[in-house]
């Protein structure tokens, strides 16, 4: 066998070796670690996660399009503790569009956590507004294998024209949704009030723009979360976590404007999803499909 055809195996080899020994080695270090497997068929497409505000070790997840009204209570391990129902759009065929995100924060009873579900996909770019439902956390949901509730719903209006999003965030400091949007070279940052009424209509205000290099299809933005206190920001890509320390109490869209913190990352078949835990202390991701892995990652 000639030398550049011994190099041709022996390159690749040791590349899927290396690779194999740096990921063992961060699960060793427990910078990494699969924390379960979504025990449940119902959960084959979830798009986004989410540490519950009331309730320790629940974790809000929910399908993307093609999904009826409605999302999961989970526990860190995967296992499927509720189903909550509600009404959503009647002009939807399935109550919903395309759900891409979920979060939970603040809103507007002093004290009380809020889950904030984004109806925010938009492949085509056509929609003439995105829908945002809001739900007061209940003790209860945990009560009943399946159960529902009534939102609170929003109307968003992009004040540049249509696009794709599939990132919601809620920063607890500045009392504010976030919207990322999803396909662009560069994508843009949009905010949005906490405070409204059900069934309003609001225009986005356009904060800034994001480059992120990379090839289009695998930067495109898929998630991200705001921790509960507000400190730390993360958004993912299909290849990349990227991360950030918010520096006292600036806007978050200064804070993504600095360079971030490319952590390890375990690619996802189709990871659409990203949440801190409660305590800010680590992060979860997963991805579409039956049976999905859930990983845990510390924060960098």
């Amino acid at each position: 066998m000639s030398r550049s055809a011994k190099m041709r195996i022996i390159v690749p080899l040791v590349i899927v070796l290396f690779v194999g020994a740096y990921g063992r080695h961060r699960q060793l270090n427990r910078e990494t670690d699969i924390a379960g497997k979504l025990e449940s068929k119902q959960m084959n497409e979830i798009s986004g996660i989410a540490a519950s505000g009331t309730s320790p070790d629940i974790y809000y997840v929910h399908n993307d399009s093609g999904d009826t009204s409605r999302f999961f209570a989970i526990t860190p391990d995967g296992k499927l503790k509720s189903t909550i129902y509600f009404k959503g759009d009647l002009k939807a065929k399935q109550g919903v569009y395309d759900c891409e995100d979920i979060a939970v924060g603040p809103g507007p009873a002093k004290g009380k956590s809020y889950v904030y579900l984004g109806d925010i996909g938009d492949n085509l770019a056509k929609r003439p507004y995105l829908t945002i439902y809001r739900f007061a956390e209940k003790a209860d949901w945990l009560q009943n294998e399946v159960t529902s509730d009534e939102p609170v719903r929003v109307n968003l209006k992009y004040p540049d024209g249509p696009r794709d999003a599939e990132t919601l965030m809620v920063d607890p400091v500045e009392k504010l949704m976030y919207v990322v949007s999803k396909r662009q070279d560069s994508v843009t940052v949009y905010t949005a009030p906490l405070k409204y009424k059900d069934n309003d209509t609001i225009t986005l205000t356009k904060r800034c723009k994001l480059f992120f290099a990379g090839l289009k299809l695998f930067k495109w933005i898929t998630a991200g979360d705001i921790s509960k206190d507000g400190s730390q920001v993360v958004l993912k890509s299909y290849e990349k976590v990227y991360y950030w320390k918010r520096n006292g109490n600036e806007p978050v869209w200064k804070t993504m404007q600095g360079k971030p913190v490319i952590p390890f990352y375990v690619p996802e078949k189709q990871g659409e999803a990203i949440g801190f835990t409660a305590d800010g202390k680590g992060y979860y991701t997963t991805s579409e499909g039956v049976y999905s892995p859930i990983y845990y990652y510390k924060t960098p």
